[in-house]
């Protein structure tokens, strides 16, 4: 942990407070590159797991609610939703390019605008809430974070976002910022172990450092390059797709192929098929399969560049 004060920083050691140097940050990205554990408490407030949770990050003062749209009135035993935060409505999406439908909003008093919505919004099954244990969040901070998020969510492009209005961003100090990304971070950090990616790139950075690059370079003009990750395949944008599908090519990919024809995941361009996104595939084959234009086997038709299949890279 480290403290501001009056534009440096305090830096412990030893339990000493030390003063650093603002034009010096090497200590700093050593921290950054370090990487530890994390202690998460989940509470089963209703002791059900589609019931109301409580989550919190060890040695953090926020905390999370994961409460379901037909919860949101019992919620008066919880003197603390009535605190400022942010607070984020899922539903589902009719668009298959979406993992879901979602609506970024702010409140000072969290649990009365989460019972407005009730009559005011219908798309959303679940509210996730993050407030200050301490209730040290002020209407500029909420607002902050509000703006923030939305735009990390539409970076992503995960969710489709309902708000009509890009949120205003408001004008905060240096170390108030500091400490509400930080904030962003471990929200970040609790939204995707409740089970939403809705900030989550569909490949990190620290992904591609990972993990070696794939490519497929095929008949019919299939150039892609993808990736594997933890929720499946990637195929990377502006890679190119078949132009033209076999006879024999399986109706449920024949069928997809077209879906993201339709909303334009896949154009035709004067080169032929380009991808206008990183698509997120169940699975190698699947992924091979669309990109080919035939039914393909990822573990083989994926590639390094140096010739590997992917089955080999599996198997090590």
């Amino acid at each position: 942990m480290y403290l501001w004060l009056c534009g440096r920083i305090l830096r412990p050691v030893r339990n000493k407070l030390l003063l650093v140097s603002m034009s010096d940050f090497s200590f700093l990205k050593q921290t950054e590159a370090m990487t530890y554990g994390k202690k998460i408490t989940l509470f089963l407030m209703d002791g059900k797991q589609d019931g109301r949770i409580s989550c919190e990050l060890s040695n953090w003062t926020g905390k999370a609610y994961r409460i379901p749209h037909s919860l949101i009135r019992q919620c008066s035993d919880k003197p603390d939703l009535d605190n400022a935060g942010v607070y984020i409505l899922f539903g589902k999406s009719d668009d298959p390019g979406k993992e879901g439908r979602a609506y970024i909003g702010e409140a000072d008093g969290i649990r009365r605008r989460l019972e407005q919505h009730l009559v005011q919004k219908d798309f959303w099954n679940d509210a996730i809430v993050f407030i200050s244990k301490d209730n040290n969040l002020n209407k500029a901070h909420i607002k902050y974070l509000e703006s923030k998020l939305h735009e990390i969510a539409a970076k992503t492009d995960r969710y489709k976002l309902e708000n009509s209005n890009k949120p205003t961003r408001s004008t905060i100090s240096e170390p108030d910022m500091a400490e509400m990304e930080e904030f962003i971070d471990n929200i970040k950090l609790l939204i995707g172990t409740l089970g939403f990616k809705i900030f989550e790139p569909l490949v990190s950075p620290n992904e591609t450092a990972r993990q070696e690059l794939l490519f497929i370079r095929s008949t019919r003009g299939a150039d892609a390059q993808g990736i594997r990750t933890p929720e499946g395949f990637v195929v990377l944008k502006d890679s190119r797709i078949a132009t033209e599908m076999t006879n024999s090519y399986a109706e449920n990919y024949r069928t997809m192929r077209e879906r993201l024809l339709a909303d334009h995941t896949i154009i035709a361009d004067g080169n032929g098929l380009r991808l206008t996104k990183d698509m997120l595939f169940s699975s190698a084959s699947t992924a091979a399969s669309i990109v080919m234009g035939r039914s393909a086997n990822g573990l083989t038709e994926w590639k390094t560049q140096d010739g590997r299949i992917l089955k080999a890279l599996e198997t090590n």
